[in-house]
């Protein structure tokens, strides 16, 4: 695990260098334990690469960047290769020659042997750059780009008049003098759409993030050639899904899932360093913990206790832990502790995020015993129907579906009736989300948008001030406009082709999960130096999932039915047939209680540090609201969030 960095088209080489040694100084903390840099090149002056390294795989030899033998291509990589030994194996046998144990060592090589199409031999969690100086590309030197398949591992950039950069923080980005400082409109919609900013743009305008499962060609001697990224990733194509032989039913999918969910655990457990994991009483976490267990006895494991609230799950974890036979360790966490630590946690986020708060804290406890990798069972929501969404979509699409019937103009004029009449007997959040179902009558991926909103379009309306709302909010502020956001409308075209379970856990997938979880995973883990590593998004496990037919994925009713039919005889019995719960903080008691003040406080300056984007009218409003019951945490929690990050990270 590391940060990674570079700048090309920089017109001086010691300009190049000046700006990627400041990047990389800017992300010393996702890479303690050496530095490394390309700069200085005669064959291309205005190009160089840097990294902070965290090293967890040949410690000694894995220093990066690493050449190849002749030393015209050479490679940084964030992540890990979980293949990394038989693709090695692979391609000495096709001749070529390694000089360390390293995982990223095995980039150069596959590069040389299948250029852009390397990517596709490797299984992991990388966001990684190639520099190829031969003379067979037509232009000379290029700079190759590459992201992992789900985006566990992020890559940002930018290109302007001083330059290309990229680096795998924002934040660090900036730091090259290439990077604007404008806030994005379209992020700041996303975030209060969904409580993060949507890939694959960021909260400032001209800097983007690769998207998941995509690449980038740079012509570093021709700034005229404009990168394009284009994607090398598709489950819809990958071996599990042209396999005759795959499940059309779920006993048969229980029998296959089993063995890859043990290699997926097995392979991530390969490290030179010892490993962890983060454990709580869900089925996920405890299907890790088993599987782990069994390969690493003893394997210490870590959850966050919340003691005198009815979220607090110690005990339950303490049995799940009890008989996986982990060394476990509990970290007690009250509202308190959040005050006190408060600049540290927002501190951590590279992107505003009302999510990730209790990742940092568990990441903060396995770094003070000396870890550097702990297992998560992030994923297992996604992939096996863990979500209410498997259920509230298809209901949402459902009435959308009969919407369609009624004229448009009609829909919309019965908008604020339908939804003061849903309001009578549902939440007013809920009331909101559908009533915007009904007047938009979308398809099952705006279902989905609406189902994950945190304030219905017309809401935002409200809240965000004219001359910064964006054209994605439909001028009367009842419906998104079909084209709202490339890449998610990419990801809801996808999903418009596939069964309903099936389309939900993509959209999990392409959204809330690689904009939310993952990002704020790595960003909160890595501000501590601990690589998190997610062993049910391992590639083949992704795609034998994508490849099932809702029949074989899920049995109504029944809680992540595949995953525990598959390890029933593992998993503790206190687990399975639970409720499912979601693992989150005592928010709405400590937001009443020890961080009311915080939140008060922050609420009175967001009329002078976010003037001319949010409405102090609006804004009041929300506040009001929760104090007087109406709403729930999540809607003032995401305001103070993104008021406490933009304090942070916005000149004033």
């Amino acid at each position: 695990m590391c940060g990674i960095c570079g700048v090309a088209f920089v017109t001086r080489s010691s300009d190049a260098e000046t700006r990627v040694r400041a990047m990389a100084r800017a992300m010393e903390h996702r890479g303690p334990d050496e530095d490394g840099f390309l700069v200085n090149d005669p064959r291309a002056p205005g190009l160089a690469l840097g990294i902070r390294r965290l090293s967890i795989i040949d410690l000694v030899g894995g220093s990066q960047p690493i050449w190849n033998e002749t030393h015209d291509i050479a490679v940084v990589m964030n992540g890990e290769l979980y293949n990394y030994k038989e693709a090695r194996d692979r391609l000495a046998r096709l001749g070529h020659k390694f000089k360390t144990q390293s995982d990223t060592e095995i980039l150069v090589h596959a590069w040389e042997e299948w250029g852009e199409e390397c990517l596709t031999e490797i299984r992991g969690m990388f966001a990684l750059a190639i520099v190829d100086f031969r003379k067979h590309y037509t232009s000379g030197p290029v700079l190759f780009l590459g992201r992992d398949p789900l985006g566990i591992k992020p890559l940002y950039y930018t290109q302007g008049p001083e330059g290309f950069a990229f680096a795998s923080e924002v934040r660090a980005l900036r730091t090259s003098g290439i990077a604007g400082g404008k806030l994005s409109q379209d992020a700041v919609t996303s975030y209060l759409l969904f409580g993060s900013v949507s890939e694959p743009v960021t909260m400032f305008e001209g800097v983007f993030s690769l998207p998941p499962g995509h690449r980038m060609l740079v012509y570093v001697p021709d700034r005229r050639k404009i990168p394009r990224t284009h994607p090398w990733w598709d489950p819809r194509r990958s071996s599990a899904a042209k396999d005759t032989k795959r499940p059309r039913d779920f006993g048969s999918a229980v029998k296959q899932v089993k063995p890859i969910l043990e290699d997926a655990v097995r392979a991530h457990l390969i490290a030179d360093v010892p490993v962890g994991l983060f454990l709580s009483s869900g089925l996920d976490s405890g299907a890790i913990a088993s599987l782990a267990a069994r390969e690493h006895p003893g394997i210490q494991s870590f959850t966050l206790a919340f003691p005198g609230t009815e979220y607090d799950e110690s005990e339950l974890t303490r049995r799940v832990a009890a008989h996986c036979g982990t060394q476990h360790k509990e970290i007690p966490l009250d509202g308190g502790a959040v005050v006190a630590r408060m600049e540290e946690v927002f501190g951590a986020l590279d992107q505003p995020s009302m999510d990730g708060v209790n990742t940092y804290f568990v990441s903060w406890a396995a770094r003070e015993v000396g870890l550097k990798v702990a297992l998560s069972g992030l994923g297992g929501d996604e992939l096996f129907a863990g979500y209410p969404t498997f259920e509230n979509v298809p209901k949402l699409e459902r009435l959308a579906t009969i919407a369609r019937l009624i004229p448009r103009g009609i829909r919309h004029a019965t908008h604020g009736w339908v939804r003061s009449a849903l309001g009578a007997s549902m939440p007013r959040d809920a009331a909101a989300k559908a009533a915007a179902a009904w007047s938009d009558s979308g398809r099952l991926p705006h279902a989905y948008f609406f189902a994950r909103a945190l304030f219905a379009p017309e809401d935002l309306r409200a809240l965000i001030e004219p001359r910064f709302r964006p054209s994605s909010i439909a001028a009367d502020g009842t419906t998104l406009e079909p084209t709202w956001m490339g890449w998610l409308q990419r990801s809801a075209d996808e999903a418009e082709r596939m069964e309903p379970a099936g389309a939900v856990s993509w959209m999990e997938m392409r959204c809330y999960m690689a904009s939310t979880l993952l990002r704020d995973t790595d960003s909160v883990s890595m501000a501590r130096s601990l690589e998190v590593r997610v062993p049910l998004l391992d590639t083949p496990l992704v795609e034998f999932m994508c490849a099932l037919p809702d029949e074989a994925r899920r049995i109504r009713g029944r809680q992540k039915a595949l995953l525990v039919d598959a390890l029933k005889d593992l998993l503790p019995a206190e687990i399975i047939g639970q409720k499912k719960r979601t693992f989150t903080l005592p928010w709405e008691q400590w937001l009443r209680g020890p961080l009311r003040p915080k939140l008060e406080a922050s609420f009175s300056e967001i009329a002078g540090s976010l003037r001319g984007v949010l409405k102090p009218d609006g804004v009041r409003a929300v506040m009001e609201s929760f104090v007087a019951g109406k709403t729930t945490w999540s809607r003032p929690w995401a305001i103070f969030a993104l008021n406490e990050w933009c304090k942070r990270n916005l000149p004033a």
